[in-house]
């Protein structure tokens, strides 16, 4: 097959998305397939992703920026938990450092994606254009930036006060003096909460049930020594390890010991709350740790604030928003001005990009995912899809590499075209083994894994590290060459 090029809307690999994933994508196809054109395209108007989008207050990152951030350019200081301004800052001077931004094109919202058998390329319509590729790279991410969960509730509309979203915060809001309920126990609300408490008279936490809260230094103390006696670079390197292996072993505990790890998390807030709290009630979740994701504090500021007295708990079901705020099953009131629906994302793999093959539509559903970065039959497509227990962005960094280390094979090899095909016996298993209600709504739009390799994405990144480095890069593959 031989791929024309002549098209001026042509590159070697399309990228979509100008997060981190994408920007870290972009520059290891420009190291280590410098013969590849490349492009990123970016629906938005600003590159960052997440941390563009999300401007609610106190928005940051719930894992280390030693893990989340690039490898290839450390992070300035010993901040650890850092916020989400920051980070798109970062995103930002490192394409511009590389050589990357001025290769991205704004505001461009792919529409659909058409691979062609007999051309051997992709076609990719957005609101703005076409363009071709023989690649077809999709950094998107993981939900839907279009709009968050947000169920509904009897006697909304008698509610008097503002009733707001986190994903769309209304940059004109004033929370001054306001009492402000936050719905929910997740990632999201356990940073809002003690942002919102510095300005609001009272901030009541709202959550149906319990979730897992671990506080951590948001400074790192040992990345703050090793970036003293160590060039920049190597004390990165080392402070990205350490902090990799200690998420992998408290990984593993968790599994193994539950019961025991659940009872210290417990212990740990039970000794940063005002003597008597009631623990069990409102930080004695009924699942294992890691069955959700854990939900990080920095220096334990959400703790901080319910000893302030500026924090409250509510646990329970709302039975009804009241003209003055919600109403509990229990039969207790809470009081609000300001009501903030922290209720959770869509999930959206391959930003809900219409993908079809010959003119037949793709089913992701119906697919199987490849070593964590392509599709069972889908011909010269890559998908970044991270970790469900710890940085995503450590998972993509390894799709991105192994991502070159194919193209490199094919080039050598004379191969065009490279397709995932399973064995029919697959066993099917859910592609994130979490239980939370974003991984549950979602399980009907994503693919599937399986309980062998290359069907399947290991939650523990060492492990997955030998196997995408040494692994046989032709394994499952099936190759047309360019002939």
């Amino acid at each position: 097959m031989k791929v024309s090029k002549s098209d001026p809307s042509y590159v070697d690999v399309l990228i979509v998305g100008a997060g981190i994933s994408g920007i870290d994508a972009a520059y290891r196809l420009k190291t280590r397939c410098p013969k590849k054109s490349w492009l990123i395209i970016e629906a938005r108007e600003r590159i960052g992703g997440t941390w563009d989008l999300f401007r609610f207050p106190g928005v940051r990152s719930d894992s280390d920026i030693f893990t989340l951030g690039f490898p290839f350019r450390p992070w300035p200081n010993d901040q650890s938990i850092v916020g989400g301004a920051d980070i798109r800052q970062y995103v930002e001077d490192t394409a511009r450092e590389f050589g990357i931004f001025d290769r991205i094109r704004f505001n461009q919202r792919v529409k659909n994606a058409e691979w062609s058998s007999k051309q051997g390329r992709w076609t990719v319509e957005t609101d703005r254009g076409r363009f071709t590729c023989s690649f077809l790279y999709l950094a998107t991410g993981y939900y839907d930036y279009a709009g968050g969960y947000r169920p509904s509730w009897p006697g909304e509309k008698s509610f008097k006060g503002a009733i707001v979203h986190p994903q769309f915060w209304p940059e004109d809001l004033d929370i001054t003096g306001k009492r402000i309920a936050v719905i929910g126990s997740g990632a999201t609300a356990v940073t809002l909460v003690p942002a919102l408490a510095e300005k609001a008279a009272h901030v009541t936490m709202v959550q149906r049930s319990p979730t897992y809260i671990v506080a951590r230094p948001g400074r790192d103390a040992i990345a703050r020594v090793l970036q003293h006696m160590l060039p920049r670079s190597l004390a990165h390197q080392l402070t990205r390890w350490k902090n990799i292996l200690l998420t992998v072993f408290m990984y593993s505990r968790a599994r193994k010991r539950p019961e025991r790890v659940a009872e210290w998390i417990r212990d740990q807030a039970r000794s940063a709350l005002p003597a008597g709290y009631p623990v069990e009630r409102d930080f004695n979740p009924a699942y294992n740790p890691w069955d959700q994701r854990l939900c990080l504090v920095p220096d334990g500021d959400f703790f901080a604030s319910i000893s302030s007295g500026k924090v409250s708990i509510a646990t329970g079901t709302i039975d009804r928003f009241t003209p003055t705020g919600l109403r509990l099953e229990s039969g207790e009131d809470v009081p609000a001005d300001v009501i903030v629906t922290a209720t959770g994302l869509v999930m959206k793999l391959a930003g809900g990009i219409g993908l079809s093959l010959d003119g037949a539509a793709v089913h992701l559903p119906d697919r199987m995912i490849y070593k964590g970065m392509m599709l069972s039959g889908v011909p010269n497509l890559f998908v970044s899809f991270g970790y469900a227990n710890a940085s995503w962005t450590l998972r993509s960094d390894l799709t991105a590499r192994s991502v070159c280390r194919l193209l490199n094979h094919m080039d050598r090899k004379g191969f065009a075209v490279a397709t995932p095909r399973t064995d029919a016996d697959l066993e099917r298993r859910p592609v994130l083994g979490l239980t939370s209600g974003y991984v549950k709504r979602a399980e009907g739009v994503l693919p599937s894994q399986s309980d062998r390799q290359p069907w399947m994405v290991p939650q523990n990144y060492v492990r997955d590290l030998a196997a995408m480095r040494f692994s046989r890069v032709d394994e499952a593959l099936e190759f047309v060459s360019n002939a």
